[in-house]
């Protein structure tokens, strides 16, 4: 048979997650291969939710527990599961010595106190989507201790500031479940092909543009929002931008991360400080969304110079194309 190079069967099978990992690490005269498998065992344990959340409809996973996380909000089934899951994972990898989620209040101690890294996460965000078919993700954030090895590690190893994380990222679980991450080059997008079990590479070198026309934020809270945020909306209706607001915060980052745009969650007269984490949410998207040429602001200082003071706390964030980004914050000055 005659195969034309344009014919489906010549095309290459593709760069696995597996493959780029280890290329990098080549890159790298004095890596060891412990970070390489902690992403690797994150990588492990997106497959098992895309798994579960693909059949949480014919198993009963829909719904809520009936009870409060740490947050104060209502934890969903698959919030559990997916909590466990990368516990697990992260676990029997044996690179974390301890881990971070929003579902649970304390520091999760993993055993592995020679393990040189820790882990913060949110391992559902948005998980109420569920129930309705709409897009959800994981969010994650690396950072090497800096408590001795071989020792218990502390409040210290996760407070250390976002600027000082070795690798960030998303896994997003919509009509495709796709792994983007950065280890502070260059941002790149893994999707998952579920009849060969393998992530590949289908966004290489992602530079998000300079600027866009969708603004991302949830309009019914508008009348609590500060006055430069809303002259800023109303700036946006005016220009005819599109409005576009998914309310699961992975879908809608990746969304302006690809196509360009700003999403917003101002401080409210409810939530002074803002709702979203900034150890889990806030640092990981921000420290990959900065090497993918956008910005993150609180709307007083980058979200990376914010000095953390305990594990959940909060903050405002706007995140985005660099020039809708400046627009908004010059009208909060």
């Amino acid at each position: 048979m005659d195969i034309t190079a344009s014919h489906p069967l010549a095309l290459p099978v593709g760069v696995t997650l597996d493959r780029y990992i280890m290329h990098r690490q080549t890159a790298f005269p004095y890596a060891t291969g412990e970070l390489s498998q902690l992403l690797r065992d994150i990588a492990l344990a997106g497959k098992i939710i895309h798994r579960e959340v693909n059949r949480a409809g014919l198993i009963d996973l829909t719904g809520g527990m009936g009870i409060q996380n740490v947050q104060g909000e209502s934890q969903q089934k698959l919030d559990m599961i997916a909590n466990i899951r990368f516990k697990r994972a992260l676990t029997n990898g044996g690179e974390a010595c301890a881990i971070i989620s929003e579902e649970e209040e304390d520091i999760i101690y993993t055993g592995n106190n020679h393990g040189k890294y820790v882990v913060a996460m949110d391992p559902l965000d948005g998980s109420s989507n569920i129930d309705v078919n709409v897009s959800i993700g994981t969010i994650f954030s690396i950072y090497r201790r800096v408590t001795p090895i071989g020792t218990e590690p502390t409040l210290d190893d996760f407070l250390q500031g976002g600027r000082r994380q070795v690798a960030a990222g998303y896994i997003l679980y919509g009509s495709s479940t796709i792994m983007v991450y950065t280890t502070g080059h260059s941002v790149n997008g893994f999707t998952y092909d579920a009849s060969l079990g393998e992530y590949i590479l289908s966004h290489p070198d992602i530079h998000s543009p300079c600027t866009g026309q969708i603004y991302s934020c949830n309009d019914g809270n508008v009348d609590g929002y500060e006055d430069g945020v809303r002259e800023y909306l109303t700036d946006c209706r005016k220009k005819q931008y599109t409005a576009r607001y998914i309310g699961s915060l992975v879908a809608d980052f990746h969304r302006n991360l690809l196509k360009g745009g700003i999403y917003l969650y101002p401080p409210t007269r409810k939530s002074p400080d803002g709702k979203l984490r900034l150890l889990y949410e806030a640092f990981p998207l921000a420290f990959l969304a900065e090497k993918a040429g956008c910005l993150a602001t609180s709307g007083r200082q980058a979200i990376l110079d914010i000095k953390p003071h305990s594990l959940h706390q909060r903050t405002p964030l706007y995140i985005g194309a660099p020039v809708m980004v400046d627009s908004l914050v010059d009208l909060l000055k």
